[in-house]
């Protein structure tokens, strides 16, 4: 049987304070009734501040779990289908995020600035645009992590406009997860380990999960072991710009080996093991 995996984390990748305080992370997955759950809680994030790197935050846009140590988001889930899809324009409202606990530190618009990294959403903007309040909802900064102008502006905005095009053109409808592991990442400044003066950490690769479901609506009983998985793992760094994102897909249990996350972890574990093995070649 598939075992709940967030305690088991490779120690080159995640940094040994991030490992010890994740580690105090709740054991059982939360539950919650956000539709941008519908697969599951990778890392059993739970809304309360006794588990500050394994955060829940709940949006009407998104779920993320948020960790107040590298003070980036561990992950971030959403659902696409066209009823998120409009002609709202994109707000570049860059701003702090003012639901995290008052006593943490509250990542600013600015903690970015003259870094060599872009603000990297993980929901993108163009995911969002049914209304304005929506689209705003992606320029929280608890939605970004920092990421190279390479990765950020080619293969993986190569792969958003892909992920778009399935649900506009073809009627499908997405799960997304997304996020980074590892320390360490090359922007147009060169290597950095942490920006703001350390507040903030960089993570080395930037990875993302997407199920495609044929019939929107269907949520998990729509899971087979025909559905289609997408999954990437991608190097955050520059010189990557060009590459085509279909050269750094991988499965999801590679890239759950190198977070210590249990994707998926709401499909019955017998498709899980089937689509979590393979990796995409369409």
């Amino acid at each position: 049987m598939k075992k709940f995996k967030f305690f088991n984390f490779l120690l080159p990748f995640m940094g040994v304070i991030s490992l010890t305080l994740l580690l105090r992370s709740p054991k059982a997955p939360a539950q919650s009734s956000s539709v941008h759950l519908t697969m599951g809680n990778p890392s059993g994030a739970v809304n309360s501040t006794s588990y500050p790197n394994n955060y829940l935050m709940s949006k009407s846009q998104y779920a993320l779990s948020y960790n107040n140590t590298t003070r980036i988001p561990n992950w971030v889930s959403w659902q696409l289908n066209n009823s998120w899809l409009g002609s709202a324009p994109r707000q570049d409202d860059f701003r702090a995020d003012t639901s995290l606990p008052s006593a943490w530190y509250r990542v600013q618009g600015t903690d970015y600035q003259g870094s060599g990294f872009d603000r990297g959403h993980m929901t993108p903007s163009g995911d969002r645009t049914r209304t304005v309040t929506d689209n705003s909802a992606t320029f929280l900064m608890t939605n970004m992590i920092p990421q190279a102008p390479d990765n950020n502006q080619g293969p993986w905005a190569n792969l958003e406009n892909y992920s778009r095009d399935l649900v506009v053109n073809q009627g499908k409808e997405l799960y997304i997860i997304s996020g980074g592991y590892g320390v360490g990442g090359t922007g147009s400044n060169g290597t950095q380990y942490t920006i703001a003066s350390g507040k903030i950490q960089v993570p080395a690769r930037t990875w993302k999960i997407i199920v495609v479901l044929n019939t929107p609506g269907s949520g998990v009983s729509g899971v087979t072991t025909n559905t289609r998985v997408i999954a990437v793992d991608m190097p955050n760094s520059q010189g990557i710009r060009n590459a085509n994102w279909k050269t750094y897909r991988v499965s999801v249990d590679s890239i759950e080996s190198k977070t210590g996350y249990n994707f998926l972890s709401n499909v019955p574990v017998s498709t899980q093991n089937v689509i979590e093995a393979r990796t995409d070649n369409l």
